[in-house]
């Protein structure tokens, strides 16, 4: 029988789910143990119904969503639903065979029962930083491959299975301190959707939650049919230290109606860690339209129903196994510039500039004095695009990534590293009647010996402007001896420093009509410099002069 359920009870219930998530993403960041978690809130947090669909997710990080939605599936291919009981928790990393998009973030799965019925899934993922200093010319050098195996069964750890996996972390203490994190966090999720279940009746929370997923359908739809039929396209290079020669991404858009389908056209997978598997590039699809589209839409599966993605398989943006997905976000970055830029197109006054379209990170590695391996990683946000009717943002993560920094403060406790300077870097956003927002430059001197890895896009290319916007600035990253933008680990020794500058964003409109205030503000606040003021905007020394 179909429970109908009223629309201020499914609102009622939506909030609910919606509180569930995000008060399960505070309970992961404050019971961790690593920096990447705890200061950076690298994870995130989602319930799915018990068909494996996306009920909610909270707002932590886009590209996560290529994890959550392949889960689910994989656990329920391996073993038959009726065979899954209350205190089963799943764990699983593997693109190809266990629903992830990279090995470093861990996903735990644990099924909701109410009176002996399923009725959802808890699911959560964390970045473990670990699987450092490693080679990515396949996955199989990229760490450790889980699919979906049993952690608990009926509640009881599996320590064999546990054993296995922290005896294949570098710091396998903070592995454990995050698993058990992950695990409070499901366990909270658990608890609180059963009590909605006695609160609401299971069936009208089931109901409830296939009318919330109709509705992001049907908005998503009539977003989509104010769109004009037809067919837009873009393209944007896609280059970074580990893939200097770079190659064309394009996207066609094509709007029928009210349904959306974008063709990729990309290069063939590449040896390195810069492959996308196809749920990541789902992930990706999904959250750029949206964002367009109508940023309101509720975070579900119900959203995905108009839109279809196709790219060549066996390409960068859909690779086949045996290729490595450690850097994907890179190439997730761009394909979201793309995407928005098509759609810059067909919703003219809509989109902002391109961001960084990078995600730019650093990984240290080394030992202790008491002999203990310690991994620091960081990815480093950038400009943000200038928008139609603002400058756009400086210093921040855009897109699929949305993590924090580390603060300084923290970071120095934690490993023998010295940040000797942070700060935006003048001028790197492009110019244009909004500009664009600024790179940052982080400069580290290492404590003592270690290696490091660092990767990060737009090292040949710049972030593009709109409206006659200007581009703003690429990515540079130097070591003290003169090496710079080397792809793969460098050693280092006490003393030695590390300079990263990450990519500006794109400026928005003609730099003519910019505001004559607004560049004497860029100038007070060292945004920009006297040469760029003239250069780009015109500006003659007298004009800089004061009254």
């Amino acid at each position: 029988m179909t429970i109908q359920v009223d629309p201020i009870t499914v609102e009622v219930i939506g909030s609910a789910l919606t509180s569930i998530v995000e008060e399960m993403g505070e309970a992961l960041v404050r019971a961790s143990y690593s920096t990447n978690i705890k200061e950076r809130r690298d994870c995130s947090t989602a319930l799915f119904d018990r068909h494996g669909n996306t009920l909610c997710q909270a707002e932590h990080i886009p590209m996560h969503l290529g994890s959550f939605i392949g889960i689910i599936p994989h656990i329920t291919k391996r073993f038959p639903i009726d065979t899954i009981r209350p205190g089963d928790v799943f764990i699983g990393n593997d693109a190809y065979e266990g629903g992830g998009t990279h090995l470093p973030d861990i996903v735990l799965a644990e099924p909701i029962f109410h009176e002996g019925t399923m009725v959802g899934w808890a699911v959560n993922t964390a970045h473990h930083a670990d699987f450092a200093d490693r080679g990515h010319a396949h996955i199989y050098q990229e760490g450790l491959r889980i699919p979906p195996v049993r952690l608990y069964r009926e509640g009881v750890l599996q320590n064999d299975i546990q054993e296995l996996i922290l005896l294949n972390c570098q710091v396998p203490h903070e592995r454990l301190s995050d698993l058990r994190a992950q695990m409070s966090a499901n366990r909270l999720c658990v608890q609180r959707m059963q009590e909605l279940c006695v609160k609401y009746g299971a069936g009208r929370v089931l109901a409830a939650g296939d009318a919330l997923q109709d509705y992001a359908e049907r908005k998503m739809r009539a977003g989509i049919a104010a769109i004009p039929d037809g067919t837009y396209s873009f393209s944007d290079r896609f280059d970074s230290n580990q893939f200097p020669q770079g190659a064309e991404l394009k996207v066609d858009i094509t709007v029928k109606g009210d349904e959306m389908h974008l063709e990729f056209d990309a290069p063939p997978q590449v040896r390195a860690g810069l492959n996308v598997i196809y749920t990541g590039l789902l992930a990706t699809c999904y959250y750029a339209v949206k964002a367009v589209i109508d940023p309101t839409i509720l975070p579900n599966a119900g959203l995905s129903r108009p839109i279809s993605v196709g790219a060549p398989e066996g390409s960068l943006l859909n690779c086949t196994h045996p290729a490595a997905v450690d850097g994907r976000i890179a190439a997730c970055q761009r394909v979201a510039d793309i995407v928005q830029g098509a759609l810059a197109k067909a919703l003219p006054g809509r989109v902002s500039a391109a961001g960084n379209g990078a995600c730019v990170s650093a990984i240290f590695t080394g030992a202790r004095a008491d002999g203990n391996l310690w991994v620091y990683l960081e990815t480093i946000g950038g400009g943000g695009g200038a928008r139609p009717a603002a400058d756009g943002l400086s210093g921040i993560h855009v897109h699929m990534t949305n993590t924090s920094n580390l603060p300084v403060e923290a970071l120095e406790l934690e490993y023998p590293l010295t940040l000797l300077r942070y700060e935006l870097v003048n001028g790197s956003g492009g110019g244009g009647t909004h500009r664009g927002g600024m790179g940052l430059r982080r400069v580290y001197r290492v404590e003592a010996d270690c290696r490091i890895a660092v990767e990060g896009g737009r090292t040949g290319s710049q972030p593009w402007g709109l409206e006659g916007g200007l581009p703003g600035a690429g990515a540079h990253f130097d070591f003290d001896a003169g090496r710079t933008n080397l792809p793969g680990t460098v050693e280092l020794k006490a003393g030695q420093l590390v300079e990263l500058v990450t990519p500006g964003a794109g400026g928005y409109g003609a730099p003519s009509g910019r505001d004559p205030q607004a560049v004497l503000r860029d100038l007070r606040e060292e945004r920009i410099d006297a040469e760029f003021a003239a250069r780009v905007y015109g500006f003659a020394a007298r004009q800089l002069a004061p009254a």
